[in-house]
């Protein structure tokens, strides 16, 4: 065992960024999600599915060892 790293797995991030992108924009079907696990924690953006669209979705950063939203970001 030694100093193994315990990480979240991206599906509880993406249930963190879903609770609180739910509660600002209600409606989550216009956007494509995309989770990235980088260096400073799991990445979770809303892109909006048509690029002819104006404005965009919430961005977040995540601790990837305690769930702490670390940054959140929402474009309008």
């Amino acid at each position: 065992m030694g100093n193994s790293v315990v990480r979240l797995a991206g599906d509880q991030e993406l249930a963190i960024a879903q609770a609180d992108a739910a509660r600002v924009y209600r409606d989550l079907s216009v956007y494509r999600i995309q989770l990235v696990l980088e260096d400073d924690g799991w990445h979770v953006d809303y892109e909006l599915k048509n690029l002819r669209l104006k404005g965009g979705g919430p961005h977040y950063i995540i601790d990837a060892h305690t769930g702490a939203l670390i940054s959140r970001r929402y474009e309008q």
